[in-house]
């Protein structure tokens, strides 16, 4: 990835950030004029479902920062555009379709021992009990196909984050460094190699493009969403910018196998496609992911989560290392864009030093500070499939919007310290 060379010449990407990015905004963004470049500059080709000036905005950060325009890369360094997968390139949830599949199919390997602790160092005992009780540990997979009652479980604990009497899946994890339900269906690829679990992504995949929208598949005694569409306006967009110049990034908390089967026809490469990595022993994942900055492989406790996706942005775009990948960087080793639809992508998205692109899925974080939007930098735009009506009580930024570490909620702050007022909701769906 030649980091050396990106750091070195990363400052000529971006000029200033900081008191000044609402000048930027005004001279890099808003006086260039939406179509001053040569005509084989590249530009955006799909118009329908962008929301009022959110394609024209997107066009002139094209025009400015790409090949042709003012603030254009010097030499080989390139700007960097970052990408949420689930819900922001497509709709639904790779990982989810992934994670059905497994189970339709028997391919989740019996813990280790039969000791479900081994899948999680999160997972409560309660959760442990119950998973033993639903599972039989009698063969080298888990016989989910025909076993709707260990099927059942297993959906709750993953999908709900509880037993299926209720008691809570998981618990003592950082929140806003770690989701044990994301990172669950990694650590359970444990015993396939890193292909084969390409392979099974890549049937998942194959079911859900060619199910109609709004397909519902039956996994256990119950049924879960069985479709996924990629969003044009997305592929538009990342094509877009590749063609412009940018380096353009898929940071996801979807495992990377998985990932990385579906953003290639995105036209994302897996070099360019982060995700959940598991450590791997005699070429098979084991049940312990990656760290990143100070985190060490296996520890388990940092995935591509909130600031989890700020660590990996900085470690493997920008090469930093240690504890310093864990910090906001200077906005010249930032991210000049970044797409997202949840909270899980407050950190990267806030980091990007030109504009934020946000989905509209009333995630409570997120859309305060989109709303908030301090720094005339954030586009809200609602989903391009399905997208959700207006929600009916404004989000309670000033209450209950932040998520702390431990799990409490808190009002959402500024950079400042000041609190966000609660804000109404105000690009949405029909």
């Amino acid at each position: 990835m030649n980091f050396k060379r990106r750091a070195a010449a990363a400052a000529a990407v971006i000029a200033v950030a900081g008191a000044g990015l609402v000048t930027v905004q005004a001279t890099a963004e808003a006086t260039q004029p939406a179509r001053s470049q040569p005509k084989d500059c590249p530009s955006l080709t799909v118009s329908h479902g962008w929301y009022g000036e959110n394609k024209a905005r997107l066009q002139r950060l094209i025009d400015a920062y790409g090949h042709c325009g003012p603030r254009r890369h010097q030499g080989a360094a390139k700007p960097v555009a970052v990408f949420d997968w689930d819900n922001t390139v497509i709709k639904n949830d790779v990982g989810d379709a992934t994670m059905y599949w497994l189970l339709r199919n028997s391919k989740i390997r019996t813990p280790q021992n039969a000791d479900w602790h081994t899948t999680s160092r999160y997972l409560t005992d309660p959760a442990a009990k119950a998973l033993a009780k639903a599972c039989p540990a009698d063969g080298a997979t888990l016989p989910t196909r025909r076993d709707t009652d260990c099927a059942d479980e297993i959906v709750s604990v993953y999908g709900e984050g509880t037993t299926n009497g209720g008691d809570a899946a998981f618990a003592g994890f950082d929140h806003r460094r770690m989701e044990p339900q994301y990172a669950w269906l990694a650590q359970l690829t444990r015993g396939w190699s890193s292909q084969q679990v390409k392979k099974f992504a890549a049937a998942a995949r194959s079911e859900n493009l060619a199910a109609p929208v709004g397909t519902e598949q039956r996994v256990g005694s119950g049924k879960v969403t069985g479709w996924v569409r990629y969003y044009d306006q997305q592929r538009d967009l990342i094509r877009t910018l590749k063609k412009a110049g940018f380096d353009v990034y898929v940071v996801s908390a979807s495992p990377e196998p998985v990932a990385e089967v579906w953003a290639k026809s995105a036209g994302v490469d897996a070099r360019h496609t982060i995700g959940i990595r598991n450590v791997t022993a005699r070429g098979k994942l084991t049940a312990h992911v990656k760290g990143c900055g100070a985190v060490k492989d296996g520890d388990d406790s940092m995935i591509t989560y909130i600031d989890g996706k700020r660590c990996w942005i900085n470690q493997e775009i920008y090469g930093v290392r240690g504890a310093a990948a864990e910090k906001v960087r200077p906005a010249a080793g930032r991210q000049v864009f970044a797409a997202g639809d949840s909270d899980t992508d407050i950190s990267f998205l806030r980091d990007a030093t030109a504009l934020r692109l946000v989905l509209n899925r009333n995630k409570n974080e997120l859309m305060c500070r989109a709303y908030d939007n301090g720094d005339g930098r954030w586009l809200v735009n609602p989903m391009f499939i399905e997208p959700k009506g207006k929600l009916a009580e404004p989000y309670p930024c000033a209450s209950t919007g932040y998520t702390e570490r431990n799990g409490d909620e808190g009002p959402v702050r500024r950079a400042d310290g000041s609190v966000i007022p609660d804000q109404k909701d105000r690009v949405h769906g029909s």
